[in-house]
């Protein structure tokens, strides 16, 4: 069961994202849902767990949309750093941290999409940075702002499971 919960769940936020329901976008962005994914799975998970969250959910992201640059790339580095985190309990679990490390994620992952399209070449590096400050700040406060939605039932989800299995 608890499967069929991360998978549909994951499942859910990759059909979310490029759904564009009112109150989900901010100068033609919506929230990142796979990074808040990423982000609410590592934050209890081990670097490795993280590391290939992030990597799979990339490259479904790269199924939907084009392959280069890479989401893969980003969301591994962001499932490996909230891991991290977490291991190093430099946060505490709770709505507002959840959020906070989702906008700095976000600009993490943005961050390393915006260094791959630098790389290609085929832009030109005014044109990829000033789209990506817009870009990166909408991202990181949509997201930020819609993580609860995904956090509070998975967290909850994964409590219960947690008391179920120590009983």
């Amino acid at each position: 069961m608890d499967w069929m919960v991360i998978g549909g769940s994951a499942l859910l936020c990759l059909l979310m994202l490029p759904t564009r329901l009112p109150g989900m976008e901010l100068l033609g962005i919506g929230p990142n849902w796979l990074l808040i994914w990423v982000v609410v799975w590592s934050v209890k998970r081990s670097v490795v767990a993280g590391l290939l969250s992030g990597v799979v959910l990339g490259m479904l992201q790269d199924a939907m949309t084009a392959p280069d640059p890479s989401h893969a790339v980003g969301l591994g580095v962001v499932g490996v750093l909230t891991a991290l985190m977490q291991k190093q309990r430099f946060i505490q679990e709770d709505f507002i941290s959840i959020a906070l490390i989702v906008f700095v994620m976000a600009v993490v992952a943005d961050t390393i999409f915006a260094v791959q399209l630098s790389l290609m070449g085929d832009r030109t590096l005014e044109t990829i940075w000033t789209y990506y400050q817009r870009a990166a700040l909408a991202s990181a406060i949509l997201s930020s702002l819609w993580a609860p939605v995904i956090y509070y039932p998975l967290n909850r989800w994964w409590q219960k499971l947690k008391l179920i299995h120590n009983s």
